[in-house]
C-alpha cells in the first residue's frame, strides 16, 4: 500500500474505509469514490441516448426514405459542433436507429442538442456514414432540446416535432415533418452494493511490545493479474481478533459477483511500511457461501523467494458475519419515477443594495437591458432548474423592504399579491423583480429566517401530502444577516426537510460569517438548544467568486443531486413509480 499515511492518529483515519461517521451514511471512501466517479451524486452521469422516429416525409421516388440521425451540441458561443451520427436505416418511414450516442450529463449546467434527420442518397449507401458529406443528402427535419428535458421525464423519453430549418420557430403554417423520439439511459450494468461485515480469529502478533493493529484491504484482480485496491477497513488497534466496521463493494466496482478478490489483512506501521499478516482470494460469491455456511478461511502468507514460491497455511482465519445486498439508486432514477425539483426564489430588499434609480444600485435595471447581478443569478439557476419542475410556477418573495403603507416585512411575495406567492416561469420573476423594485422601500435589516421558515413550511407541507418533491430556495443577498443564530435555527429543524438553500452573495461585502451556514467550509450547524443539522443543506458562494471563472449555476450547484440523495436514503425513500 505505500506511504498511505503521514502519523498514526491521521494514518489510522486515512487507512479506514470506513471513516468515524458523523452522519447516518454507512458507505466507505471505496464506495462513496465509485458512486460519485459515475454519477450517483447527480454531477456527471453517461447516459445513452437511443433514437427513433415516425411519419418521415418521403423524398424517393421509388422507394421509401433512408433516414440517419446526426447530433449536435451547443458550446458555450452558442454555436452547434457535430458529435455523434447513426447508422442509415433503409426504407423507412419509421425507423429504429439501433447505434446510441452516449453522453456525459451535467446536472448544473444546460446541454442544448440539436437533432438532424437526414435522407440518405442510394448512391451513398456504401460509404461509411462519419464520411458522408451531409450537404449531399436531403434534410427530412429537425428539433432540439435540453438534455435535462430528456431525463427529466417519468420514462426518460421525449418526442419532438421536426421541422425544417428554415421553421425552427414552429408555426401554423409548418408542414408536417414527422416526429422525432429520443429516449436516455443510464449507463450502469449493476447498481447492486454488497454490505459485508468481516472479522478474523488467532491472527499472529506482528509488534515486539503489544498485539498487531490490523486493518484489511480489498483489491480486484485484472485480466494481467495485478492487483487493484478498491476498498479498505478502519485499523483495529491491538487487537488479534478484530471485527471491522461494515464495508460496501459495488457489484460493478469489482468486475462481477464472480471476479477475484485478494483480501489481505496488515499490521498498521505509522511509517506506512505496514506488514502483511495474511491474505486469503475469493469472489464475493465465495464470501457469501462463507457467511452462509458460517465457515471460517485460513489466510496464507507468500513464502520468499528461493523457497519454492509456495505460499504457507495460517492457523488465522477470516469470517464474513454479515453480508446483504441492497441497490443504490441514483439522482437519475428517482427523477425517472416522477419526483420534481421545486425551485423557489428570495430576494434581499434591504437600503444597503443602494437605490435601485442610479447606476451604481445593485438593483439597477439598465435600460440596454444587461442584467444585474440579481437578475444574472435568478436567471442562471432558474434556467438549470426550471427543466425539473412540472408547473414551473415559482414561489418567489423579497425580504428586508417596507410595503408601500406598512412596516418593514422579512418576507413578502414578489408579485405584490397578499394571497398567493408563485410566478409563472423565471420571465415572471424577473418581471416581479421588476415591479417591486418601484413598490416597496428599501429598508432593513437584512434577516434569512423568515423566508427560510415560509420555504420549509411549503416543503413539510409537501412531505405531509406524500408528494414526490424537493425544494430549492435560492437567497440572493448583499450582505451580512444579522440574525446568524435565528438562521442556524431554521436551518436545522429544515435539515429534516425535502430542501436545499443556495445562497448568492452579490457586491462588495465580507460574506465570511455567511460562509459558516455552508458545511463545506465548517462544522455541521447546531441550534441554540444544542441539536445539530442532520445534513448539509446549504451551499453558499459569492458572485463575484466565480463572474470570471467557472460559471456562478455550477458553483451553486454542484452539490444539489447529493443533497437530494442524502435526504431521500437517510428517510429510505426509492424510487418506486
Amino acid at each position: 500500500m505505500g506511504n498511505c499515511c503521514s502519523d498514526v492518529g491521521g494514518g489510522m483515519t486515512a487507512i479506514g474505509g470506513t471513516a468515524p461517521s458523523t452522519s447516518t451514511s454507512n458507505q466507505n471512501d471505496a464506495a462513496d469514490w465509485y458512486f460519485k466517479s459515475h454519477g450517483i451524486h447527480g454531477i456527471f452521469s453517461q447516459i445513452e441516448l437511443s433514437f427513433s422516429a415516425t411519419s418521415l416525409r418521403d423524398r424517393d421516388v421509388f422507394s421509401k426514405s433512408d433516414p440517419m440521425v446526426v447530433v449536435y451540441i451547443q458550446e458555450r458561443d452558442g454555436a452547434f459542433t457535430e458529435v455523434f451520427r447513426t447508422e442509415v436505416v433503409l426504407n423507412s418511414l419509421n425507423p429504429t436507429w439501433i447505434t446510441k450516442y452516449t453522453i456525459t450529463y451535467q446536472f448544473e449546467i444546460v446541454q442544448i442538442l440539436l437533432f438532424r434527420v437526414f435522407d440518405v442518397d442510394t448512391q451513398f449507401h456504401n460509404v461509411e456514414v462519419k464520411m458522408l458529406k451531409l450537404e449531399e443528402q436531403q434534410s427530412l427535419g429537425e428539433a432540439s432540446c435540453a438534455l435535462s428535458e430528456i431525463v427529466s421525464k417519468p420514462n426518460r423519453s421525449l418526442t419532438l416535432d421536426l421541422v425544417q430549418r428554415e421553421e425552427s420557430v414552429p408555426s401554423t403554417h409548418s408542414q408536417h415533418r414527422g416526429k422525432l423520439t429520443v429516449h436516455a439511459e443510464e449507463c450502469f450494468s449493476s447498481k447492486t452494493t454488497a454490505e459485508m461485515t468481516l472479522k478474523c480469529l488467532n491472527l499472529e502478533s506482528k509488534d515486539l511490545f503489544s498485539k498487531s493493529d490490523p486493518f484489511l484491504v480489498i483489491s480486484k484482480v485484472v485480466e494481467s493479474g495485478m492487483s487493484i485496491p478498491v476498498c479498505k477497513t478502519e485499523v483495529s488497534k491491538n487487537d488479534l481478533n478484530p471485527t471491522w466496521k461494515p464495508v460496501f463493494l459495488n457489484i460493478q466496482q469489482v468486475g462481477s459477483k464472480d471476479s477475484p478478490l485478494v483480501i489481505e489483512c496488515f499490521n498498521f506501521n505509522s511509517n506506512g511500511k505496514h506488514d502483511l499478516i495474511g491474505k486469503v482470494q475469493k469472489s464475493l460469491a465465495d464470501l457469501e457461501k462463507l457467511h452462509t455456511g458460517r465457515e471460517g478461511e485460513n489466510l496464507i502468507l507468500p513464502t520468499p523467494v528461493g523457497h519454492d514460491n509456495q505460499n504457507k497455511a495460517l492457523k488465522s482465519k477470516l469470517f464474513v458475519e454479515k453480508y446483504s445486498e441492497t441497490v443504490q439508486y441514483t439522482f437519475l432514477d428517482y427523477l425517472a419515477a416522477g419526483f420534481e425539483l421545486n425551485f423557489m426564489v428570495a430576494i434581499d430588499f434591504t437600503a444597503s443594495n443602494g437605490n435601485p434609480r442610479l447606476p451604481d444600485s445593485l438593483h439597477y435595471i439598465d435600460p440596454s437591458g444587461r442584467l444585474n447581478a440579481y437578475q444574472k443569478a435568478i436567471y442562471e439557476v432558474g434556467e438549470v432548474l426550471q427543466f425539473y419542475d412540472a408547473d414551473k410556477r415559482f414561489p418567489a418573495w423579497g425580504f428586508g423592504a417596507r410595503p408601500i403603507d406598512g412596516p418593514v416585512s422579512h418576507c413578502f411575495n414578489l408579485n405584490g399579491s397578499s394571497n398567493y406567492c408563485e410566478v409563472e416561469g423565471i420571465r415572471g420573476i424577473m418581471m416581479a423583480y421588476t415591479s417591486a423594485l418601484f413598490n416597496v422601500s428599501l429598508a432593513g435589516p437584512t434577516l434569512f429566517g423568515h423566508v427560510i421558515n415560509r420555504a420549509a413550511m411549503i416543503a413539510s407541507q409537501s412531505l405531509a401530502n406524500d408528494a414526490k418533491k424537493y425544494f430549492v430556495l435560492l437567497i440572493i443577498t448583499d450582505g451580512v444577516i444579522t440574525d446568524l443564530q435565528e438562521t442556524k435555527d431554521a436551518l436545522v429543524k429544515a435539515s429534516d426537510l425535502p430542501l436545499s438553500i443556495l445562497i448568492v452573495g452579490v457586491g462588495g461585502a465580507d460574506f465570511k460569517e455567511m460562509e459558516i451556514l455552508d458545511a463545506d467550509k465548517g462544522e455541521r450547524l447546531e441550534s441554540s438548544t444544542g441539536r445539530v443539522a442532520s445534513r448539509d443543506i446549504v451551499q453558499f458562494v459569492p458572485f463575484r467568486d466565480v463572474q470570471n471563472g467557472p460559471s456562478v449555476v455550477q458553483e451553486l450547484l454542484a452539490e444539489l443531486p447529493s443533497q437530494f440523495l442524502a435526504y431521500m436514503r437517510s428517510r429510505e425513500i426509492k424510487p418506486c413509480s
